[in-house]
């Protein structure tokens, strides 16, 4: 009996054959639900397996058609995918080559939509905090559109009927199709660097989904909020929403409508002007006659009707003033003045003058003291005798202690 041995190598190669050379296996669709899904970073295939509820099968979809679809895969979603089952000889497992893959019941750009809405607001692209006001009378208007469509002649027409002060500065850019989102960028970025304008419009005309899925585009939307110059989205009709609409500044229903917000209405404005002056004129009059009545009233008190009285009463103030002050000057003068010669009287009172024109007389010794004692004079002491009309020297012949008695030798 012979027994044919073959190796693992050539058993998972003969089997591989079998399965690529099977027509049915060679483009086939598959639904299931992901599991076990991996984005390889670095080389940027997908890993992940398709299963049922009874069975699973294992997947790739290198990262060449991975970079295609529009949608992030995630564990638990359905799809249906497109591709090849083949065997991978090493390991002997037969999986699924993914080149295409579908949302199952979503379309795929709605998802992605979604998808990416949710990203950005998680990161808060959206929030109202960061939107900022647009200038209420730009100089310079930047628009960034088609220049085939009726879009850019339309926000013209009506900026020029609105408020024709302002410039616009046109970039013109493709707003479908791959190269689309990269052009847009690439305006949105040359305003800023250059700063063109006050304002800047990103507007296209209405359209399927499709049509206007460049500005759904990740990078646009970040460049959008980066921006320096504030933002008007207005892309498709007012039922169409694009990411651009949500992380611009404000959202225009349509480009018509973009116009419109932009630029004021001239007309009102001078409508406006014409108001307030008249306004002002009438409030101006209404001042100047209630002003005119309180002077006429000014003018009937005395004060006004007779200037001449009002000097006169001033004068009389100041004479009975100055009268005043001039008495009570001269009656504190006089009060000084007795008290200055009372004073001068105690004074002269006490004066030794005056008691030695009464016939006494004052003794100083050689220092110039009044000897008012014994004590410390001696025999032969040099003094002077103070009389009322000289002095006289005199020398200590004797001391003596004790009282003096009047007319004792």
């Amino acid at each position: 009996m012979n027994i044919s041995v073959v190796t693992v190598s050539q058993l998972n190669f003969y089997v591989r054959s079998l399965i690529d050379s099977d027509d049915k296996l060679e483009n086939i669709f598959l639904t299931g639900e992901i599991s076990n899904f991996t984005d390889h970073y670095q080389s940027g295939h997908f890993y992940f397996s398709l299963k049922d509820n009874k069975s699973v099968v294992r997947a790739i979809m290198f990262a060449g058609f991975a970079r295609k679809i529009k949608f992030s895969p995630k564990n638990g979603m359905k799809v249906i995918v497109r591709g090849k089952v083949g065997v991978y000889e090493p390991s002997g497992v037969y999986q699924v080559y993914v080149e295409d893959m579908q949302p199952d019941g979503v379309g795929v750009l709605n998802l992605a939509f979604e998808q990416l809405k949710e990203k950005l607001a998680k990161e808060g692209l959206f929030n109202a905090e960061k939107k900022r006001s647009l200038p209420k009378y730009p100089q310079k208007v930047g628009v960034i559109t088609s220049e085939t469509g009726a879009v850019f002649w339309d926000i013209q027409s009506i900026m020029k009927r609105r408020f024709p002060l302002a410039q616009i500065i046109f970039m013109p850019v493709l707003v479908q199709g791959e190269a689309a989102a990269r052009q847009i960028i690439g305006a949105i970025k040359v305003f800023n660097e250059n700063n063109l304008c006050d304002v800047l419009i990103i507007a296209r005309g209405g359209g399927s989904i499709e049509d206007l899925w460049a500005f759904n585009d990740e990078q646009l939307a970040r460049t959008i909020s980066g921006s320096k110059i504030p933002t008007i989205s207005a892309v498709g009709h007012e039922t169409d929403f694009t990411i651009c609409d949500f992380v611009a500044d404000l959202r225009a229903p349509t480009p018509s409508a973009a116009a419109e917000l932009v630029v004021p209405d001239v007309k009102k404005l001078i409508f406006d002007i014409e108001y307030l002056t008249s306004y002002i004129n009438s409030l101006m009059l209404c001042r100047i006659v209630d002003y005119k009545k309180k002077l006429d009233s000014l003018t009937e008190t005395g004060a006004l009707s007779n200037p001449h009285k009002i000097f006169a009463d001033r004068k009389l103030k100041i004479d009975f003033l100055w009268s005043n002050l001039n008495s009570i000057f001269k009656n504190k003068l006089s009060k000084s003045k007795e008290k200055f010669l009372l004073s001068v009287g105690k004074l002269d009172a006490l004066s030794p003058f005056k008691l030695i024109k009464s016939g006494y007389s004052v003794a100083i010794n050689d220092t110039g003291k009044i000897i008012s004692k014994v004590d410390g004079i001696k025999k032969n002491d040099k003094i002077k005798v103070i009389v009322s009309d000289g002095k006289i020297d005199c020398y200590v012949e004797n001391v003596s202690f004790g009282g003096y008695k009047y007319g004792q030798k």
